[in-house]
C-alpha cells in the first residue's frame, strides 16, 4: 500500500482520541483487582508491571528512561522487585482480563459486539502496520505481543501501539528540546492540558520542591514567568515539541490515509466519550490545580 500525506495534524487527534480510551485502564478497579489476584497490590507496583511487562523483566533504569517522567527513586523501590512476585507474562494476562471488564463496563456489551468496534479494530491495525520500532522500546515491546482475537481487545492492543509509537517519538522530541522529564511535565501542565501537579506527586513520586526547583529553571530559562504561566518562548517550544513528535509519528496515517484517518477518528471519538460520560476518569485529573 502506499503513503499519502495527510493534513499534519490529523494523525495527532486521531491518537489523542485513541489514547482517550486505551488511557482509562491506568485508573480503572478492575485492573488493580486483577493484578491484586496475582499478588500485586501496591498503586505503583501495578503502574510499572503493566506497561513495562511487555519488554519482560528489565530493571528500574530501564524503566525510568522508557517512562521519562517519573522520579527514579520510585521506580526503583519497586521494580525490579515486583517481578518476583509476579512475572511479565502473568502481568500481561492480567492486564488482558481487566481490560476485557473494563471496557464492557465502559462501552456496554451491545458496543463491544458492534460492527463499528470491529471496523475501528481493523482501521488502528492496519495504521499500526506503518511503524516503526527504531529507536522505540516500548512500542517495539508491544508489537512483539499477539494481537487479540476478539476485536475490543484487539483495538485496545492497536490503540497502546499507536500510543507507545507517538510516545517514544515524543520522548526523542523532549530531550532534543532540553527538557528532563519532571520539565516536561511542569510546561505540559502549564498548557492546561496535562495533569494536576497532586496527581504528578501521586503517580511520579516528585515532591512540591522539586517541582518548584523545576519551574525555578524554566524561569530561568525563560519558558515560564513568575505566575507559573508559559511565556511566549515556553508556548513556541511546546508548539515545536508537538510538530515534531507529529513528524516522528506520521507514517502510520500516512499509511491509514486521509479517510481512513478520518474515519477512525469519528469511531475513536465516539467510544471515547462513552468512556468519559461512565465515569472513566477523576474528575480533577486534568488541569494546573
Amino acid at each position: 500500500m502506499t503513503t499519502a500525506v495527510i493534513e499534519p495534524r490529523a494523525g495527532r487527534r486521531c491518537q489523542n482520541v485513541l489514547n482517550a480510551l486505551h488511557a482509562t485502564s491506568y485508573f480503572a478497579p478492575e485492573l488493580g483487582e486483577e493484578m491484586a489476584g496475582i499478588g500485586i497490590t501496591h498503586r505503583h507496583a501495578v503502574n510499572f508491571a503493566v506497561r513495562a511487562a511487555a519488554m519482560g523483566a528489565v530493571g528500574a533504569g530501564v524503566v525510568t528512561a522508557a517512562f521519562y517522567n517519573y522520579k527514579h527513586e520510585l521506580v526503583a523501590r519497586h521494580v525490579p522487585a515486583v517481578w518476583e512476585t509476579a512475572s511479565p507474562q502473568a502481568v500481561l494476562a492480567a492486564r488482558a482480563r481487566a481490560v476485557d471488564t473494563l471496557l464492557r463496563r465502559l462501552l456496554g456489551e451491545e458496543a463491544v459486539a458492534s460492527p463499528e468496534l470491529a471496523e475501528a479494530a481493523e482501521l488502528a491495525l492496519r495504521a499500526t502496520e506503518g511503524c516503526s520500532r527504531s529507536a522505540r522500546p516500548l512500542y517495539a515491546a508491544h508489537a512483539d505481543l499477539p494481537v487479540p482475537e476478539e476485536p475490543h481487545l484487539a483495538y485496545f492492543h492497536a490503540a497502546t501501539l499507536l500510543r507507545e509509537h507517538r510516545g517514544d517519538g515524543h520522548l526523542a522530541a523532549l530531550l532534543a528540546a532540553g527538557l528532563d522529564g519532571l520539565e516536561a511535565v511542569v510546561t505540559h501542565t502549564a498548557t492546561g492540558k496535562g495533569i494536576a501537579p497532586k496527581w504528578v506527586f501521586t503517580t511520579r513520586g516528585w515532591t512540591q520542591e522539586d517541582w518548584d526547583a523545576a519551574s525555578d529553571r524554566l524561569r530561568d530559562r525563560g519558558l515560564l514567568d513568575g505566575t507559573g504561566e508559559l511565556t511566549g518562548r515556553g508556548v513556541a517550544l511546546r508548539a515545536e515539541i508537538e510538530d515534531m513528535t507529529d513528524r516522528l509519528d506520521r507514517a502510520p496515517y500516512e499509511l491509514l490515509g486521509a479517510r481512513g484517518v478520518s474515519r477512525l477518528t469519528e469511531l475513536a471519538s465516539g467510544f471515547a466519550r462513552t468512556a468519559m460520560a461512565a465515569g472513566a476518569y477523576p474528575a480533577d485529573l486534568f488541569g494546573k490545580g
